[in-house]
């Protein structure tokens, strides 16, 4: 009963199918996304400013809407004064989503390619504009 050339190309075996989705993509990254900023709302503002820089948006804006939810909701806070000193009203409707209303092509694109969940659509619509809240 005991055959070892049949459990070593089981077990060989075995381990090339597991291996095997690794195998097949190794150094094939996919593009990561570009996001499109060609909105209509942007394209008709003078002054192409967001509430922070485009390099602290790209790393800390999961963090920034994390802090406004919780001193906006819980604390009563709706203002946030960023640090060019202006002040911003605490409002992914009434704020963010003006500019950037292409939401499928500009925050689906990148969560999506880095396979993180949005929990922002739980209580914001996102595609009615200002006020959607659910």
């Amino acid at each position: 009963m005991y055959n070892p050339g049949k459990i070593i190309t089981i077990l060989v075996l075995f381990v090339l199918l597991i291996t095997a989705p690794i195998l097949l993509n190794i150094g094939k990254a996919s593009e990561p996304p570009a996001p499109s900023l060609d909105t209509a709302a942007i394209e008709q503002l003078d002054e192409k400013q967001c509430i922070e820089s485009k390099e602290f948006m790209r790393t800390h804006h999961p963090q920034l809407l994390s802090d406004w939810r919780q001193q906006a909701v819980r604390e009563g806070e709706t203002e946030y004064i960023s640090s060019s000193g202006a002040a911003w009203e605490m409002s992914l409707e009434n704020n963010c989503l003006q500019c950037h209303s292409n939401r499928s092509e500009f925050c689906d694109s990148c969560h999506t390619y880095t396979a993180v969940e949005l929990y922002c659509w739980d209580c914001h619509d996102g595609t009615k504009g200002a006020g959607a809240a659910k």
